[in-house]
């Protein structure tokens, strides 16, 4: 029997750390996974990012087991796992089609994991009660899963999870089948139960703001390789390529000539029109660069007129969306490129109207070169 250690609900566990090394996938002549390494920290928050067919959800299904690799290594805590089963990995996992037994009780399905571990009925009542405090459901024990909302079973599939304290828990999609208010209320109850427990947890999601929302760090992927790696500032603020300014967010793009570089600062012409961009990296005069900002950092000359606007760019409105918290402007500057601007929506605020001509504004700080 593993033994379950005896832990009361404000106990945290050490997570586990998860080493990727070289990691390949092949499905007869197609790549899935390409040669991927990664390190996660124990009790880190690590999502994989992508979109559909990425190889995110095959790399979760390699470190879980389910997947063989075709080459490289995965190792748990510094021990390779490649030849082990996956119930001797001792992981958690949690899908998106919560997976519950439809005839057995909430109880029963939580206490299932310790059942396969041969922990005694009366363990196995305390670890189940104190799983369903920590998801938030307590007293649900003798429910079955027809009697319960999809948010609470998916809780139950969370509490079923860590029942039997793994140090590493897996998660593919979980909030996928969820609308969009209880999915952003379990993502902050993720973020707390993470918290709570200090384990280890890999996350696979196709949803950016849930990524930027509970990670710590987001692996975005691309074609079975991690295009970049990094906090969800670190992703938003600086993408590495257009791949990943796009996925992540909503950005413009500006194809633009170097002109010169001075401490930092790229100075571009764009059809025209002199932009200035941060960057670390090393750029010559003639170069061709593509420059990127987020809408909601674009703002309205007239209205923002701050120093730190360093851009100037004059346009032409062609649609204007009411979203709620936030109207989206787009518009066509004189180059021919087009830029979108999103603003916070306010009764004071003046609504632009198709036709009319604008200068937008930004600064070189909220500017990145993909």
């Amino acid at each position: 029997m593993d033994a379950i250690p005896a832990v009361s609900v404000s106990t945290r566990f050490q997570g586990a750390s998860v080493d990727l090394v070289g990691i390949e996938k092949r499905f007869e002549t197609v790549g899935a996974v390409r040669g991927i390494s990664l390190n996660v920290g124990a009790g880190e928050f690590l999502t994989l990012l992508g979109p559909s067919g990425s190889g995110k959800t095959t790399t979760l299904m390699m470190i879980a087991g389910f997947e063989t690799p075709s080459g490289g290594d995965i190792s748990i805590d510094g021990q390779s796992i490649v030849r082990l089963p996956p119930h001797k990995r001792n992981i958690g996992m949690v899908f998106q089609n919560y997976a519950l037994f439809p005839h057995l009780t909430v109880a029963e399905n939580i206490g299932f994991p310790l059942r396969q571990r041969n922990v005694n009925r009366e363990s196995r009542a305390r670890l189940v009660a104190e799983s369903l405090e920590l998801v938030r459901l307590p007293g649900y024990q003798a429910r079955y899963p027809r009697q319960l909302s999809g948010g609470q079973q998916q809780r139950v599939a969370l509490a079923r999870a860590i029942v039997f304290r793994p140090r590493l828990l897996l998660m593919d999609e979980p909030l996928g089948a969820l609308d969009k208010q209880l999915r952003e209320s379990l993502q902050l109850e993720m973020r707390r139960l993470h918290a709570d427990l200090g384990i280890t947890f890999i996350y696979v999601t196709h949803d950016q703001e849930e990524a930027l929302t509970m990670s710590d760090r987001i692996a975005v992927m691309n074609e079975g390789r991690i295009a970049q790696i990094g906090t969800p500032e670190d992703l938003y603020d600086r993408p590495i390529d257009r791949f990943v300014a796009s996925f992540i967010g909503e950005s413009n793009f500006f194809p633009c000539v170097v002109r010169g570089v001075e401490k930092g600062v790229v100075a571009a012409d764009c059809g025209g029109t002199a932009l200035r961009a941060v960057t670390g990296a090393s750029w010559s005069a003639g170069d061709t660069v593509t420059l990127t900002i987020r809408p909601e950092r674009v703002r309205f000359a007239d209205m923002h007129t701050g120093a730190g606007q360093s851009n100037r760019i004059w346009a032409t409105v062609t649609e204007t969306v009411f979203a709620g918290e936030r109207r989206r402007y787009s518009c066509r500057c004189d180059s021919g490129v087009s830029i979108v601007v999103k603003e916070p929506s306010s009764a004071t605020t003046s609504r632009r109207v198709e036709g009319e001509r604008v200068e937008l504004a930004w600064s070189a700080n909220d500017t990145a070169i993909v």
